[in-house]
């Protein structure tokens, strides 16, 4: 099978790894086959159209949600009509997310006038059904070229990631075989990504993740050319980078240990927690 090294490529790969389901362009692709994901383990396709730029909310997601979890505030948020009601709750959705960031309002929810509505379902412990089952209600999904920008359409993130419709995470990927590097996504976000805009307001998305073939670097807070991009790497012969992955590339740990709604048990010691992890709370 011929290998795609375009960006476009690499964005399809980790999105079928992450879906289980072939999104590369028919006829070229990389050359390595998606894993089957199993279980709670999926994440949901995410459709860029869905994103309400002005709310910063993938709408179709959160009422998805919802509707499953607390149906009688579908009609009390009036969640399938653009109304008041609804642009309400959203200004009040997207003001707490401003306030207390994304984290605690995923963990803790939100109080909307009599109306206490909860965003999360946290990780159960072992044997408890009724909390599993709760847990698989949780909608984690990825969307690709995501256009956040109310006025610019020219610009899109090569990914982003929802928990319930909310932003958590953004991706810039490169491609060293295109002479592009994690370097060069470093840069764009530091050049092209306007820490003004308020899906990039601190506090809005956990992280910002720019990831190439070999290499990952992470920021969480963006400042323009200030910002501070770390490794996220596993590290190789006691030094920096990652070690050869005979099974695929270097940097698939991030979307096949790192960022699923459960810790892989076949992840390694030496990779941070899950990305559930980050806003885990007990389940009752």
């Amino acid at each position: 099978m011929k290998t795609d090294t375009s960006e476009k490529g690499l964005e399809a790969l980790i999105v079928a790894d992450m879906t289980g389901r072939a999104t590369a362009p028919t006829g070229r692709g990389f050359s390595e086959e998606p894993e089957p994901f199993v279980g709670l383990h999926n994440w949901l396709l995410g459709d860029p159209k869905a994103y309400d730029r002005a709310w910063t909310i993938d709408l179709v997601q959160l009422r998805a949600f919802v509707a499953a979890t607390q149906p009688p505030l579908v009609a009390a948020l009036d969640l399938d009509n653009d109304s008041p009601a609804r642009q309400k709750f959203l200004a009040r959705l997207r003001g707490e997310i401003g306030k207390r960031g994304v984290i605690e309002v995923l963990r803790n929810g939100v109080r909307h006038g009599q109306h206490d509505v909860a965003l999360f379902y946290g990780t159960p412990s072992s044997g408890n059904r009724k909390a599993a089952e709760r847990f698989a209600l949780n909608r984690f999904s990825v969307t690709r070229q995501l256009r956040y920008n109310r006025d610019d359409t020219a610009h899109a993130l090569d990914l982003a990631l929802f928990i319930i419709g909310l932003p958590v995470a953004t991706f810039e990927l490169k491609n060293s075989l295109t002479k592009q590097t994690v370097d060069d996504a470093v840069e764009q976000y530091k050049r092209d990504r306007d820490p003004r805009e308020k899906l990039f307001e601190f506090g809005r998305c956990m992280v910002h993740f720019a990831v190439d073939d070999a290499q990952v670097k992470f920021c969480t807070h963006l400042k323009g050319k200030g910002s501070w991009f770390l490794p996220f790497n596993k590290g190789w012969n006691d030094g920096a980078g990652n070690p050869p992955n005979p099974a695929g590339l270097k940097t698939d740990y991030l979307w096949k240990d790192i960022i699923t709604p459960w810790a892989s048990p076949t992840s390694s010691r030496t990779t941070p927690r899950s990305l559930n992890g980050r806003i885990r709370k007990p389940a009752r």
